[in-house]
């Protein structure tokens, strides 16, 4: 992958390059399987909402907290972060994911 190009960054987060491979990606998600955690495998999102929620003003980055649905089901909640890496709780925060499976790409080594 060659060396990262960490740019300074308005977040208080450290500098990092959070891109890896996808050999590592498939190690990760297969673990996760392996692990028995979840039959849920992933969760997937509308482009647009994602976007929406990145494009709040002051918003730096994001931020996934892990949750449970009333019928034990897993929920991901997506916030926006400031630089001062503090939710941005007062505009756009999504869940009600897609849960895969059903909506899975059975092709996809991630997805095992």
């Amino acid at each position: 992958m060659g060396t990262p190009n960490l740019k300074e960054t308005a977040v208080a987060l450290p500098a990092r390059d959070h891109r890896i491979s996808l050999a590592e990606a498939a190690a990760l998600t297969k673990s996760y399987r392996a692990a028995k955690v979840s039959e849920e495998k992933a969760g997937a999102f509308h482009k647009d909402q994602v976007l929406e929620l990145l494009n709040q003003p002051g918003c730096v980055g994001l931020r996934i907290y892990y949750g449970r649905q009333a019928d034990g089901n897993p929920a991901l909640v997506l916030t926006g972060i400031d630089k001062g890496d503090k939710d941005l709780t007062g505009g756009t925060i999504l869940e009600k994911h897609f849960p895969c499976p059903p909506m899975c790409d059975l092709s996809s080594v991630l997805g095992g």
